[in-house]
C-alpha cells in the first residue's frame, strides 16, 4: 500500500468512526440515518483501499440504497414530522456501555493473540472477479434478476400509492397554465 492507500486510510477510518458514535448522540431518526450512511460509505471506502473495489462499492451501493429508502420512509411515514422529533437512540445505557466494553475488549485482545496465518501462494491478478464468484458463483443471474424485480416492486409502489400524475395538474396536452392543484388550491396561494 501506497502513501495515497495509508492517507486515506488514516482518513476514513477515524471519519466512520466519528460517525458512527454520532449515529448514537444525534437526537432524531432522519439525522441518525444520514450519520449511518455516511459511516458505512467510509467503512466501503477503507474496504476499497484494503484491496478489495468490489466489495467497497457494494457496500456503498447497498447502504446508500438502504439508508435512502429508510428515510424516504421514514419522513413519509412516521408520526411525528419527518423523524425530526427528539429522541433518544439510547436504551439501557450501563449495559450496552458495559456489554460494548467487553466486546470491544475481545475484539481487540483477539487482534493481537490469534495467531495470523501467513499468506501462500500469490495474490489473484483480479480480485474482484474472486470476491465476486466466491459470493455468487452460480447465482449471479438469479441475483441480477432479483434486483430487478425489487426494482420493479419499488417504482410499482410508489406509483401506485400516489394519486395524481403530472397529467392531472398540467391537462392531458401539458399546456394548462396556470397548474391545477388537485387538492383543490390554486398555485399561488
Amino acid at each position: 500500500m501506497g502513501t495515497t492507500g495509508t492517507a486515506l486510510l488514516l482518513a476514513l477510518g477515524p471519519t466512520a468512526l466519528v460517525f458512527g458514535v454520532l449515529v448514537f448522540t444525534l437526537n432524531s431518526m432522519a439525522r441518525v440515518t444520514f450519520a449511518l450512511l455516511a459511516s458505512l460509505v467510509c467503512v466501503g471506502g477503507v474496504v476499497t483501499v484494503l484491496g478489495l473495489p468490489y466489495l467497497g462499492v457494494v457496500i456503498v451501493l447497498m447502504m446508500v440504497m438502504e439508508m435512502v429508502v429508510m428515510a424516504v420512509f421514514m419522513i413519509a411515514y412516521m408520526m411525528n414530522p419527518a423523524g425530526l422529533m427528539p429522541m433518544s437512540m439510547l436504551h439501557n445505557k450501563r449495559g450496552a456501555a458495559a456489554i460494548s466494553g467487553v466486546v470491544f475488549a475481545a475484539l481487540v485482545a483477539g487482534i493481537f493473540l490469534v495467531p495470523w496465518p501467513d499468506r501462500t501462494g500469490t495474490r489473484p491478478a483480479d480480485t474482484t472477479f474472486q470476491v465476486g464468484m466466491a459470493l455468487m458463483e452460480e447465482q449471479m443471474l438469479t441475483m441480477v434478476t432479483l434486483g430487478f424485480v425489487l426494482l420493479a416492486t419499488m417504482v410499482g409502489a410508489t406509483v401506485l400509492a400516489t394519486r395524481r400524475g403530472r397529467y392531472d395538474r398540467f391537462g392531458d396536452d401539458l399546456d394548462e397554465r396556470p397548474a391545477k392543484d388537485p387538492s383543490g388550491g390554486g398555485v399561488g396561494r
